[in-house]
Formats: structure tokens, sequence, C-alpha cells
């Protein structure tokens, strides 16, 4: 009914609260022990379980890559946010699916301090062979997260959204243009990234900081 999974079609799923759930053709019944009267509402004037807990209930059986999609999904049509989504799961405690669905958004909604942020993401910086950066400093009238001037290199990070909102696109695209402009490389991670994909930032650092100093050895 909201439209956020991908069961078989023609499957109908209804949750109850008894010992045992009599078995009708074409319908699989989830038994509950409880029903809390915040996880129901009415959705064209059918009585069903709330986005949020159709999504922790989601969370216990599918693997992340289909939570995740639900969730992207639900946060598409405005039927959650992920950020209250979060919030709500700390009210929650030891139902099934809670922790899945609470680690699938602590890992893509992640958001760190500035202190934080260099502190994860300068290792990976020095490994990647680079040198120490400005931080926190104006490039081309915008304040930018890891500058080096040497290669021209400016390192952006954001704390990922299921989806970011069209203003802020927007807002993106014209700071990366304005350093393009320039003549500069801008580089955009995740919070997220820098956080569980060390790895693949490591590398991507690597291989543009190799380019760079080609650029820059033969100017």
């Amino acid at each position: 009914m909201w439209e956020i999974g991908d069961e078989r079609r023609g499957m109908i799923e209804v949750s109850i609260v008894a010992r045992s759930p009599r078995r009708r053709g074409g319908v699989v019944a989830h038994r509950r022990f409880s029903l809390l009267a915040e996880d129901l509402t009415e959705h064209d004037g059918i009585p069903v379980t709330t986005p949020t807990c159709t999504l922790v209930d989601l969370a216990a059986r599918l693997g992340r890559e289909r939570l995740e999609r639900a969730i992207r999904e639900a946060d598409k049509r405005d039927l959650i946010d992920p950020d209250a989504l979060r919030t709500a799961l700390d009210d929650m405690h030891g139902r099934r699916g809670v922790a899945a669905l609470r680690d699938t958004l602590d890992h893509r909604t992640l958001v760190l301090t500035d202190s934080e942020l260099e502190r994860r993401f300068l290792p990976i910086a020095r490994r990647a062979g680079l040198p120490p950066p400005q931080t926190q400093c104006i490039v081309n009238g915008f304040r930018v997260d890891f500058y080096w001037p040497e290669l021209g290199l400016v390192v952006e990070t954001d704390g990922l959204r299921y989806h970011r909102t069209p203003a802020q696109q927007a807002a993106d695209r014209v700071r990366d243009q304005a350093h393009t402009a320039s003549g500069l490389t801008p580089l955009r991670f995740t919070h997220a990234q820098v956080a569980y994909e060390r790895q693949h930032v490591e590398v991507t650092l690597r291989a543009t900081a190799a380019r760079l100093r080609i650029i820059h050895s033969g100017e």
C-alpha cells in the first residue's frame, strides 16, 4: 500500500495480534504480541501499519541493499524523514528489525563534526601520499573542508541524506563549477565514505593526486 517494498505482486500481508492466526489463501499473516496505537494509521480508508513500523518490519527480513531501496522510496514519497525515522527508533528497543534499520540509517546519514571529520580524513589523505592540506579555508568565496593549493585540489565532504533538496544540489553544483572555472579540481566525498569506505577514498585521492602532479610538473 505504501509502494515502498518489492514483494511479489498479489501477495497481501497483514499484522494481527493472535496466538494462532488462521490461514487464508493469498494472505500472509504476521503474528504480533501487541500492536501499539502509534504503529497504526489509515491509508485510503484501510487500516495499515505506519511507514515507520512497516520499515522496521521490512528490516527484519530484507538485506541492506533492498532495505536501502525501501528507505529511499519512502523518503522520495515523503512518507518518512530519515532523521526523524532514526530518532523514532530510539523508542523502539527490542523490536525485530530495529537494529538492522538503525545500522542502515547510520551508515547513510552519518554526519561528523569538523574535528571528527579531520581526524578520520587526514590519515586517509596521508596514506594516499598527500601532504597536509589547508582546512576550513576560503577558496573562490566558499569555505572548503580541505585544500591543496600546490595541486589545485579541493575536497568537499557532505553529510549524505537519501535525497538532497534541489536547492542543496544546485548550491553544490555552483561551488564545484566555481572551483573548476578557476582551474581547480573539486572532489566530493560523503561523511559515510570517509568513515566506512576509506579504501575507496584513498584510491580516489591517490589517482587524482598522481594526475594533478603530472599536469603541474608540465606547466
